[in-house]
């Protein structure tokens, strides 16, 4: 990534705060092992102020879509509080493996690490921390499953956390049987024939300043996702691919 290409990703930019659209496949933030991360490239987005804006929140690194971030350590602490408390809407897009029963419902599943070898990766703990997510299917079909004559059923949903627990979504989705397509930890990869994971953070509302209405920011939906959800019904994009 170029300097002008993270400027290019800027889909909202205020005195306090930037949202920039985040890329699937590239980290937000330097891992253990070192390499290329989206921080790299904040040096670009200053806009005439003395330090690069730093990340208010996370996303995974196979994740596309609103990422928020502060541009003074004032805004942060504004905008840590407000993600720590909840007070932030996040609506995320997801292509899943299967049909979920009802078109909409709630997961209440505590999360634990794995175990210690596994880095970051997450599970069902029912002594772990609570974790609540909220979905709505947008749509359905069946697709041909990749060097077979059969077909499996995919859904399109809308995922809300209201906690905001590592890997929650994808982790809630695979628990209840209807893994996210092109998950290779949870489970949805050996099912879809596609590239990536089908995950994109579409939408985010946060209520930063006190007299005005909450700032609502949505992401184009990444050229990796649109056919899988053109297949389930999505009528395109009004936002700038």
């Amino acid at each position: 990534m170029t300097p002008e290409e993270i400027v290019a990703r800027l889909i909202y930019r205020d005195g306090l705060m930037l949202v920039i659209d985040k890329p699937a496949g590239l980290a937000v933030h330097k891992g253990p092992k070192g390499g290329e991360s989206l921080e790299d490239y904040f040096g670009a987005l200053r806009f005439g102020l003395p330090r690069p804006p730093a990340l208010a929140h996370r996303l995974d690194r196979d994740t596309s879509g609103c990422l928020v971030l502060g541009r003074h350590r004032k805004a942060l602490a504004a905008l840590g509080r407000l993600f720590k408390s909840g007070q932030v809407g996040k609506t995320y897009w997801a292509v899943v493996a299967g049909a979920p029963p009802q078109d909409e419902g709630r997961i209440e599943l505590p999360l634990g690490r794995k175990d210690a070898t596994r880095g970051w990766w997450m599970k069902h703990d029912p002594s772990g921390q609570p974790a609540v997510t909220t979905w709505k299917v947008m749509g359905r079909t069946r697709l041909p499953s990749a060097g077979s004559d059969e077909s499996h059923d995919v859904a399109w949903l809308a995922l809300e956390p209201l906690t905001g627990r590592t890997h929650q979504l994808r982790v809630h989705c695979a628990a209840m049987g209807w893994p996210i397509l092109g998950d290779s930890v949870y489970g949805g990869a050996p099912r879809t024939g596609g590239p990536g994971l089908s995950l994109h953070a579409r939408e985010i509302v946060v209520p930063l300043y006190k007299n005005r209405a909450p700032i609502r920011v949505s992401a184009a939906v990444p050229s990796h996702m649109q056919q899988l959800l053109s297949a389930c019904g999505w009528p395109g994009d009004a936002l700038a691919c």
